[in-house]
C-alpha cells in the first residue's frame, strides 16, 4: 500500500497593481529583474513556478518566497500584489501585450481577447507511472469542480459582480471544447495527435482543460498530473490544505483503483463521465460550495458541500497516517464560512465597495507572508 507523500509543485499567477485595487501591468520589466517569473500575453499578470518538492514545509516556503521578492520589487514602484483571478476592477477591454514581438502571444490576443487575462494555481503531482496517472486523471477530471469550488476566487469583472462565484472558469476559453476521458496512453497520444493535426490545437501546450497529464515531452513522456481547475488561492494555508487533499485522494486511488477509478467503479459511459464532469465545473463555477452537482458514480444528485465532506471523511485514516490532518483544517473553515468569493459577495451585500474589499485582501497577503516564518508543517 502506498503511504509516500508525492512530488508537487505550482504554476502560480498573479495580478500586479496598486493598493486599491488598479490593475497595472509590469510583466515585462518584472520577468527581466526577478529571477523564477515569467511573463504572460498580458501585462497585468505574471507566473512564477515552484519546484517540485514533497514536505508541506517545502511547498509553503516555495509558496511564499516568490511572492516576498516580488512584492519588495513593487513596493519600490509603489504597486502591490492583487488577489482575485479576474479584473475585478477592470478594464477588460483592452488587451495589453507584454512582448509585442511574442507570436504565440499575438495568436492568444487575436483569438481570444481578455478571456485569458485571469489569473489561476495549477497544482502538479508527480506520477511516473502511467497507469496510475491515468486512472488519477480520470478520478480528478471527475471531481475537479469540487476543487474549483473550494477555490472560488472571481466573482467581480470590470468594478461590478457576474453573478458567479468564478468568472475566470466562465470566461476562460477551454480548449478543445470537449475532452474525452482518456482510457490509457495511447487513448490520450492518438487524441491529441489528431487535434493538433486539425489545428484545434496550436502546440502541445495548448490544452486547456481542468486537468492534464505533463511530462518533459509531451504527449508521449509523461510523469505528472496537472491541475488547472483552481482559481487563484492568495491563503498558502487553504492552499496547501487543497492539495494535500487532492494527494490524499490520488494516493487512495493508486491504493484502491477499483473503488475509485471511474473507468472501473462508474455506472456511466466515458463519453457520460467527460460531459457531467464539465458540467459540474460550471455548476461550481456558478455557486461554487453551494452548487449541485451530479456524482460520477452513478449520475445521482449531491450538493457540493456533502461531496466534500464525504472525501474528508474516506481520506481521514490516510490522513492520519501520513501526518496531513492538521493540513486538511482550512477546508472546513470554507465549508461552514465560504471561500474567497462567498465572503466578498457577503461584504458586497453588506455595502462595502469592491476596493475596500480588495484593500483589505492585500492586507491579508501581505501580513501571511510576514507571518511565515513562525508557521510549521511536516
Amino acid at each position: 500500500m502506498m503511504k509516500k507523500l508525492l512530488l508537487k509543485g505550482f504554476e502560480v499567477e498573479l495580478f500586479t497593481g496598486s493598493s486599491s485595487g488598479e490593475h497595472v501591468g509590469v510583466a515585462s520589466l518584472a520577468a527581466d529583474d526577478l529571477q523564477g517569473f515569467v511573463k504572460e500575453p498580458d501585462q497585468r499578470n505574471l507566473e512564477f513556478v515552484t519546484s517540485p518538492e514533497k514536505k508541506y514545509s517545502n511547498l509553503r516556503f516555495a509558496l511564499l518566497e516568490p511572492r516576498r521578492n516580488l512584492r519588495n520589487w513593487l513596493a519600490m514602484k509603489k504597486l502591490t500584489i492583487l488577489p482575485g483571478s479576474t479584473l475585478s476592477l477592470g478594464c477588460s477591454k483592452n488587451f495589453e501585450r507584454s512582448d509585442i514581438k511574442n507570436e504565440y502571444h499575438e495568436l492568444i490576443e487575436k483569438n481570444y481577447g481578455t478571456d485569458v487575462v485571469t489569473t489561476s494555481v495549477h497544482i502538479n503531482f508527480g506520477i511516473e507511472n502511467l497507469s496510475n496517472l491515468f486512472s488519477a486523471l480520470r478520478l480528478v477530471k471527475c471531481e475537479s469542480a469540487l476543487f474549483l469550488a473550494l477555490s472560488a476566487s472571481s466573482p467581480f469583472l470590470d468594478g461590478k459582480p457576474t453573478g458567479v462565484h468564478s468568472q475566470r472558469w466562465i470566461q476562460f476559453p477551454r480548449t478543445p471544447k470537449e475532452v474525452p476521458i482518456f482510457k490509457d496512453h495511447s487513448h490520450y497520444v492518438k487524441w491529441v495527435e489528431e487535434k493538433l493535426a486539425e489545428g484545434v490545437m496550436w502546440n502541445e501546450r495548448h490544452f486547456w482543460t481542468s486537468v492534464r497529464p505533463n511530462g518533459p515531452h509531451r504527449p508521449y513522456e509523461l510523469n505528472r498530473l496537472e491541475v488547472r481547475v483552481c482559481d487563484l488561492i492568495t491563503d498558502c494555508d487553504l492552499l496547501l490544505a487543497v492539495t494535500a487533499l487532492l494527494e490524499l485522494r490520488i494516493i487512495s486511488l493508486i491504493n484502491n483503483p477499483k473503488q475509485l477509478d471511474p473507468l472501473l467503479a462508474s455506472k456511466l459511459t466515458l463519453n457520460e463521465l467527460a460531459i457531467l464532469s464539465d458540467l459540474n465545473d460550471i455548476e461550481a463555477a456558478k455557486a461554487s460550495v453551494n452548487s449541485t452537482l451530479s456524482h460520477w458514480v452513478d449520475g445521482s444528485v449531491i450538493s457540493c458541500k456533502e461531496w466534500i465532506y464525504q472525501i474528508l471523511e474516506s481520506v481521514e485514516p490516510l490522513a492520519k497516517e501520513m501526518g496531513l490532518t492538521e493540513i486538511l483544517k482550512p477546508i472546513n473553515d470554507v465549508l461552514l464560512n465560504g471561500n474567497q468569493s462567498i465572503k466578498w459577495l457577503r461584504g458586497y451585500a453588506e455595502g462595502r465597495t469592491i476596493q475596500s474589499l480588495l484593500e483589505e485582501s492585500v492586507n491579508f497577503m501581505e501580513q501571511e507572508e510576514i507571518l511565515s516564518s513562525s508557521n510549521s508543517y511536516i
